[in-house]
């Protein structure tokens, strides 16, 4: 379990949406035998190039900045979620799990040179503008990303409330880049949204893991069951990029009478933890399902990978974003810290999660459904026939009962949930066919 000690935060990352540890002095406890013989032949060309950098660049260079750029190079060349923060980073990173942050609402990684989009946070600039999981961009304002640091970007990306900033996007399936323009503002994530969906069956969405997202969901569950009995529920963690640990665990527990949540493990002893369920089914063991897609992540990763293990819930959507590697904050004493890869997140049966994802049980296909006419493709009947007679009591042409159109709005804008929702009904229907057989 956590060594407290050493530990005083664990968190899924404001900014890439990771699995972070913060930590004091981990690595100090590392055995003599683990430990290797200073590189000196390395650290003498480290010296001569730093040297020859101060005697010879073009313009001088302060030496803090050559030895930070030094610090961050060597660890950007590691994995893309390793990196050094500086004292003002390091405060955004603290401030970017409270729920609150200035920005656009992006949550973002590297990929190739490029700023890569893992999701955008509902209700945000970034959502409304119409950025999307998957975008690359390859501009800001006018300046290409290429090449630039991600602490550099997201730093471009934030500023004041109200000001616009340009993004270039290149997305899959469109020819010329985009260019989309968002108007900055306070980042303000609720993480738990909550409706009923028909009678019996409800809808919990989760935009990303805060510190109180547990809780929260408690009490979305409870404000739901006063419309009666839940027969099902979906769970929805697309776009999730992740959040506070804890809070997966806890939403994980919810539905969990026991075993296994989670487990990491890496080559320090504190990297090693694992987090088991406590008595208790919130639902009382009514189906769920959980929806995802490429923009799930971490922590949306350790909630399906947990509930899919135990077959509590039937996994629905697209293979997830696969982001399982553990990330250790270790403050330097300059108000910094380094943030640095130190294991990996394990589902309850072993999988690793890291570049595979969670594979869902019923996979669902990007699909754009649109209204047909019968006329069009279909049998003809009797209502496609011109002048045919009318029903006084049907709706009028062009009327829809509110019913069925919001029926027609639920598949058309949202078919997983559709599908959701169905498999819930059929879910039931074979209890209640069981049950009579018995």
């Amino acid at each position: 379990m956590l060594n407290q000690k050493n530990l005083l935060l664990i968190a899924l990352g404001a900014t890439l949406g990771g699995l972070i540890v913060v930590g004091g002095n981990a690595f100090a406890e590392r055995e003599a035998a683990e430990t290797t013989a200073i590189p000196f032949e390395g650290l003498k060309t480290f010296s001569e190039v730093y040297g020859r950098i101060r005697q010879d660049y073009v313009e001088p260079v302060p030496d803090a900045k050559l030895l930070e750029d030094a610090i961050r190079g060597m660890l950007s060349g590691l994995d893309p979620h390793s990196s050094y923060l500086d004292a003002e980073q390091y405060n955004e990173l603290k401030v970017g799990t409270t729920g609150q942050f200035g920005g656009l609402g992006i949550e973002v990684g590297l990929e190739n040179g490029f700023i890569k989009v893992i999701s955008p946070i509902d209700d945000t600039p970034a959502q409304k503008a119409g950025i999307k999981a998957g975008d690359l961009i390859i501009r800001l304002d006018d300046k290409p990303v290429k090449g630039m640091s991600l602490n550099d970007a997201v730093k471009m990306m934030r500023g004041e409330p109200g000001s616009v900033i340009s993004l270039t996007v290149v997305r899959e399936g469109v020819e010329q880049p985009l260019k989309i323009k968002i108007v900055r503002d306070i980042i303000k994530v609720k993480s738990v949204k909550s409706r009923m969906l028909e009678d019996g069956y409800g809808y919990l969405r989760i935009t990303s893991f805060q510190s109180r997202t547990g809780e929260s969901m408690v009490e979305a569950i409870n404000e739901l069951r006063k419309n009666g009995e839940l027969k099902g529920l979906v769970l929805d963690l697309r776009n999730n990029p992740g959040g506070v640990l804890n809070a997966a665990v806890s939403v994980s527990d919810a539905f969990l009478d026991n075993g296994l949540i989670v487990y990491t493990d890496g080559r320090i002893e504190d990297s090693k933890m694992k987090f088991n369920a406590t008595p208790g089914d919130i639902l009382k063991e009514a189906p769920m399902v959980v929806l995802i897609n490429a923009g799930s992540a971490s922590a949306s990763e350790i909630v399906a990978g947990a509930l899919q293990d135990h077959k509590r819930a039937i996994i629905m959507g697209e293979k997830t974003f696969g982001k399982g590697s553990v990330q250790t904050i270790l403050p330097t004493s300059n108000g910094g810290a380094v943030k640095l890869t130190t294991a990996r997140y394990y589902t309850p049966s072993g999988r690793s999660i890291q570049a595979e994802g969670i594979i869902p049980d019923v996979p669902i296909s990007k699909v754009k459904l649109e209204a047909v006419s019968q006329s069009e493709f279909g049998p003809i009947k009797e209502s496609d026939l011109t002048n045919h007679l009318s029903n006084e009591k049907s709706p009028k042409k062009g009327e829809q009962k509110a019913d069925e159109k919001s029926e027609e709005a639920l598949a058309v804008q949202d078919y997983p949930l559709n599908e959701a929702l169905n498999l819930l009904k059929g879910i039931n229907i074979m209890k209640q066919s069981k049950k009579k057989e018995e």
